[in-house]
């Protein structure tokens, strides 16, 4: 799988581990930023992101901020996008397995890096199921 990360300043200091989870899961990672911990704006990052794995058909993204709120919502303005704020394994699976989720978000001040781990692991063993729920991701996009 190859996947693109970004993060704002309040997700900087776990990104990296992020990083190194997903390469040692064997997977691809790209870094679009940020790349300190001076204060940035997340919406610019999420976009950013969005347009990325819009434009780089079956990849995915990982999003981060303190809380993965702000991500999230951003994230989910554009069309094809996708984005799941995530709190542990379960809702990872249930975003890939229910709402074929293609953006991971949370917040550095919420979930530790085990439960980070898990929630990666977990998502990149996780397919879609379509069926039912096909038409219920259809219906998301209405315009």
């Amino acid at each position: 799988m190859k996947f693109y990360i970004a993060c704002d300043h309040a997700g900087f200091n776990i990104k990296e581990n992020v990083k190194n989870i997903v390469k040692d899961l064997g997977h691809e990672i790209i870094d679009l930023g940020t790349n300190s911990n001076d204060r940035v704006d997340y919406p610019d990052f999420a976009h950013k992101l969005s347009l990325a794995v819009l434009e780089d058909k079956n990849s995915f993204g990982i999003l981060i901020c303190g809380t993965g709120i702000g991500m999230s919502v951003t994230a989910n303005k554009h069309k094809g996008i996708r984005a799941a704020l995530c709190h542990d394994a379960y809702t990872a699976e249930m975003a890939r397995a229910h709402n074929d989720a293609n953006v991971l978000c949370f917040g550095e001040r919420v979930v530790g890096i085990g439960v980070i781990e898990s929630m990666i692991k977990t998502w990149c063993e996780t397919k879609f199921e379509g069926g039912r729920h096909s038409n219920r991701v259809k219906k998301i996009e209405i315009s």
